[in-house]
């Protein structure tokens, strides 16, 4: 996927309403997973990733940084975000767990 011509998203476009689902795609354009969800707003939020799995189902949520992804809408409007890193790397990240320290969001 060419990224050149997506438009970067501002840093007030950094939040849930405009995030949740994205898709979030590796160095090579691998799907690696999607957006669960934003813990605050703008370029110091907690995105929280589901890697891996299929339809849902077998994914582990880690966190990322909003500054370890680039965030864009490419030309239909779809809004997604590139990182530098690979699928096996987010999957040796932690697992995300919600404060509480309840089970990772959202529960299955």
């Amino acid at each position: 996927m060419d990224h050149t011509n997506h438009v970067r998203l501002t840093a007030a476009e950094l939040n849930s309403a405009t995030l949740a689902g994205a898709t979030v795609y590796g160095p090579n354009d691998d799907n690696l997973g999607s957006i669960a969800h934003v813990h605050g707003a703008g370029r110091e939020s907690e995105i929280i990733v589901d890697v891996g799995g299929f339809l849902g189902i077998g994914t582990k949520p880690v966190a990322l940084r909003a500054s370890q992804l680039d965030f864009m809408r490419d030309e239909d409007g779809e809004v997604h975000a590139v990182t530098a890193f690979t699928e096996d790397q987010l999957k040796q990240m932690p697992e995300h767990r919600e404060p509480d320290g309840g089970a990772p969001w959202p529960a299955s």
